[in-house]
């Protein structure tokens, strides 16, 4: 099936030459056109590094929520950026508010006590409550603390918009401390949501069925009003305001969003991207001129959706935003696997198993990348070690997305679709085999206080 918009693969695969008979098998060229590493570990970066250059923002994706290994080769790729390249911010696929409570904890910034709440309790709390993702936590406070330039830290933020209710909360609790007559009438305003905070899809219905009256106007009017004190209230404490702020923004998008999910599925995805690229750009803005990001994200969002089937749905994603912008100077990485354990649910809500992998799909490039001769490699796509396998990779495959939810015994209907992957992403790195991760215990951990930064 043609890819409707996709980013120009037409074109690109139009100019290939013919080929009568390919002497060397697709797999065999990828291995010649690849980094081959034994371990996360050993595994030299330096190569990457170089191709990645001058970018100014480096998108990481994975193939499902809870692969061990996506999130290990993203922290050691990480590492290197922040050490080598100057990279300055984490912003990942999780809520503001909870990435904050990273992002105290790593620069050594008090947390509000009204806000003393256990983070990443929504489900599924596993996607960012797990070993892999504490253990790079750890490294990022060391980090900052050791820094050579501590008037930069790196930070680490939340670009998602599902934290309604503790948004909220950390707006009214801001505004307390700054402003308690503004206060009382942002709690007025919020306290249209109030009843759906615990579950805001539930508003959602509300208003479609014509229940109930729609909120946006109250929350619009909060969110200008704050804006027009930006000044006033910055001068007092930046960084406070400016966390205040992107909650409530976040607040007033959120309810948008709940608002359009049951009649518009197409835009309620646009609309969660869009105010992901959105609150990436403030944070840019925020940090200034010498910012530069790194993205954690699945491969649905930070690969360009325009080379994918999601382009003929009307979807787009912050892939597809951050490359229009920047162009050359965004780096996109995608990340896949063949078999082994995932962590994920059978249903929305649901509890957390660990289950079986199946092996890939015939007809997909995963199937391409596991008939390699090797488990785990880096294979450059924008500046490809051999063109060859640019060009015989640009015809549209099936590719594999397991998000929270893993149903494999309709993987094909419900995991995969089309894609051209060198159109898709700039790199593509590949575990053959992985394992699911470790989430995190909520009993406390020996040595550490309750309020380290997962409340654990």
């Amino acid at each position: 099936m043609p890819l409707i918009g996709a980013a120009g693969w037409e074109d690109e695969a139009a100019q290939m030459p013919a080929v009568k008979k390919a002497a060397v098998s697709l797999p065999e060229l990828m291995y010649q056109g690849s980094e081959h590493f034994a371990s996360i570990d050993r595994v030299n970066l330096d190569n990457l590094l170089a191709r990645i250059g001058d970018a100014r923002l480096v998108l990481m994706g994975e193939a499902s929520h809870g692969t061990a290994e996506f999130y290990e080769m993203r922290a050691r790729i990480a590492r290197e950026l922040i050490e080598k390249k100057g990279f300055n911010v984490i912003a990942v696929e999780a809520d503001w508010p909870d990435a904050s409570r990273i992002n105290h904890y790593i620069r050594n910034i008090a947390i509000d006590p009204l806000l003393e709440r256990q983070p990443f309790t929504r489900f599924p709390s596993w996607m960012w409550a797990n070993h892999s993702v504490l253990d790079f936590t750890h490294w990022l406070k060391n980090f900052n603390d050791n820094s050579a330039a501590p008037g930069n830290p790196v930070g680490f933020y939340g670009l998602d918009l599902y934290s309604l209710g503790a948004s909220i909360e950390t707006v009214l609790s801001y505004l307390e401390s700054v402003d308690p007559a503004t206060a009382e009438v942002a709690r007025i305003r919020y306290g249209c949501l109030t009843p759906w905070m615990d579950d805001p899809s539930l508003y959602g219905q509300m208003v479609l069925t014509r229940q109930y009256k729609t909120c946006e106007q109250s929350i619009l009017i909060m969110l200008q009003d704050l804006l027009k004190k930006r000044l006033e209230y910055s001068q007092a404490d930046g960084e406070r305001f400016f966390d205040a702020e992107q909650n409530a923004k976040l607040v007033a998008n959120a309810e948008r969003y709940y608002r359009t999910m049951y009649y518009a599925e197409n835009s309620s995805w646009n609309q969660r991207d869009q105010h992901m690229f959105d609150t990436l750009e403030a944070i840019l803005e925020f940090k200034g001129a010498d910012a530069k990001a790194i993205v954690w994200e699945h491969n649905s969002h930070i690969g360009d959706a325009r080379a994918t089937q999601m382009s003929a749905r009307g979807e787009l994603n912050i892939g597809q935003l951050i490359r229009q912008k920047y162009g050359n100077a965004a780096y996109l990485i995608g990340f896949g696997t063949d078999h082994g354990t995932v962590a994920a649910a059978s249903e929305w809500g649901g509890a957390m198993e660990v289950k079986r992998v199946q092996p890939s799909h015939i007809d997909s490039y995963e199937r391409l990348c596991h008939e390699v001769e090797t488990d785990n490699f880096l294979l450059p796509l924008r500046q490809p070690l051999q063109q060859s396998v640019r060009q015989r990779l640009l015809a549209e495959r099936l590719e594999r997305a397991i998000g929270v939810i893993y149903r494999p015994e309709s993987e094909l209907q419900s995991h995969y679709f089309y894609a051209s992957l060198p159109q898709q992403f700039d790199e593509y790195i590949w575990f053959d085999e992985t394992r699911a991760v470790t989430p995190l215990s909520r009993e406390p951990l020996k040595g550490m206080p309750e309020t380290f930064p997962f409340g654990v």
